[in-house]
């Protein structure tokens, strides 16, 4: 059988269409595709992981009020050196009255 003028042969492609195959089903067979799959489906997460994940944003969450104080000390700071105010300084001795 002759081949037509302008067609392609597609014979040599069957081996690596096969190969390709085979290759994609281990990939999906293996730990990372599980891990794929289990991802696509949003199936629950290790319970590590979100335990981990819960720690990590009570830790943020007590950083950023910790950052909120620290901050409102420093403008309270601010606005006493830009006022020119000056402390009352106490010292250890005692004036006559």
């Amino acid at each position: 059988m002759q081949i037509p003028h302008g067609a392609f042969d597609l014979a040599p492609l069957i081996p690596i269409a096969a190969i390709a195959v085979f290759g994609l089903l281990k990939v999906i067979r293996s730990p990372i595709g599980t891990a794929l799959a289990d991802r696509i489906r949003g199936g629950p997460a290790q319970p590590e992981l979100e335990q981990e994940v819960a720690g990590l944003r009570e830790d943020l969450e007590r950083t950023q009020e910790a950052l909120a104080e620290v901050q409102e000390r420093l403008d309270f700071t601010e606005r006493l050196l830009a006022g020119g105010h000056q402390a009352p300084i106490e010292s250890d001795q005692h004036t006559p009255v």
